[in-house]
């Protein structure tokens, strides 16, 4: 017996009957021999954080644009938070922490430079229209690996698409990824904008820090604890009303204080604005796009504009701030 065979019974002991076991996935589009060691979802996971995406996340914006300081969050260290808070979920839980750990190191693959005020500028730019879920998708399926993809399995790729706020997943893992994902951002968020001198902690409504916490590491503490309490051995990963009422409003304060606040929000119209000026020129200029980029144009699976749309996408923040300076601001003449 191999050591994938050996690591897969012990799931089959080990795990809760409701747990999504590596043996029973629904497997990949294209089939391929499985590995002697590693159990299908530790390969996704692997094959995840190891690709060009993933590396760029860390120069992907969170919430502050461009900040100035070391400790605010970018788009990778969000999604390391996501991975943390899913994983000791699921461990709890006795549920398949590589499955939860491939999803949520996965979940935002497909995120815009700039935040979501890149995906709202390419939301209005593409005519089929741009959300970072179904891009991430796209990214595994077929932007990675020179127009190969990563080939992951089904159970994946659903939790990466169905992470967002109206997703439903079908595996509890992918369950636990959705909520772990908006207890990540909301008190990450919070600690930011307390670094950033847009909020103090006593802003936040007493009504929401009696219930959930005074500080981030008590907030962390009472949602995860309620997940695993209310969820142990049911086939649903579930809150109680009240906590879960309690997150569902700091959400909706967050948004009102600090997501659509103009000190942090301020410069959005600046990025949305670049981004639009690049779409224009790709459109204009196809061959300035990469290799890959330019055969899959020639290739003529997906219109000009998709194509466009996917190597924007990919951009870091920094990138794309380069290359609009190299394509739109005059370049000092040197006699």
């Amino acid at each position: 017996m191999s050591i994938r065979e050996n690591t897969e019974q012990w799931e089959s002991e080990y795990l809760s009957p409701y747990a999504a076991l590596s043996r029973n996935s629904k497997g990949r589009d294209v089939k391929e021999a499985p590995c002697d060691i590693r159990p299908v979802y530790q390969r996704d996971r692997d094959r995840i954080l190891h690709c060009k995406s993933f590396r760029r996340l860390k120069h992907k914006t969170q919430v502050f644009l461009t900040p100035k300081g070391d400790h605010y969050r970018t788009r990778l260290t969000h999604t390391l938070e996501v991975s943390q808070n899913a994983r000791t979920i699921a461990k709890a839980l006795r549920l398949n922490e590589d499955l939860v750990e491939a999803i949520a190191l996965g979940h935002d693959l497909g995120h815009t430079p700039f935040g979501h005020a890149g995906e709202r500028a390419l939301d209005k730019l593409c005519s089929n229209g741009f959300a970072h879920y179904k891009q991430s998708v796209r990214v595994v399926e077929k932007l990675e690996k020179g127009g190969r993809g990563l080939n992951l399995t089904v159970e994946v790729r659903d939790g990466i698409l169905n992470h967002r706020t109206e997703g439903t997943p079908f595996t509890l893992e992918g369950k636990i990824v959705r909520l772990s994902d908006k207890i990540a951002y909301i008190n990450h968020d919070i600690d930011d904008a307390i670094r950033g001198g847009i909020l103090a902690e006593e802003d936040i409504p007493l009504e929401f820090r009696e219930i959930l916490g005074f500080t981030t590491r008590e907030r962390l503490n009472t949602l995860i604890h309620d997940i695993v309490l209310n969820s142990l051995n049911q086939p649903d990963i579930q809150m109680s009303d009240k906590v879960e009422k309690a997150m569902r409003d700091l959400r909706s304060f967050m948004f009102e204080s600090v997501y659509t606040n103009p000190k942090a929000k301020g410069e959005e119209s600046k990025a949305q604005n670049l981004l639009e000026e690049l779409f224009s020129y790709y459109m204009a200029h196809p061959e300035a796009m990469s290799e890959e980029f330019t055969m899959m144009l020639e290739e003529g699976e997906d219109a000009k504009e998709i194509i466009v749309c996917d190597y924007i996408s990919g951009m870091t923040d920094q990138y794309a701030i380069g290359k609009f300076e190299e394509f739109y601001v005059p370049k000092a003449w040197n006699v």
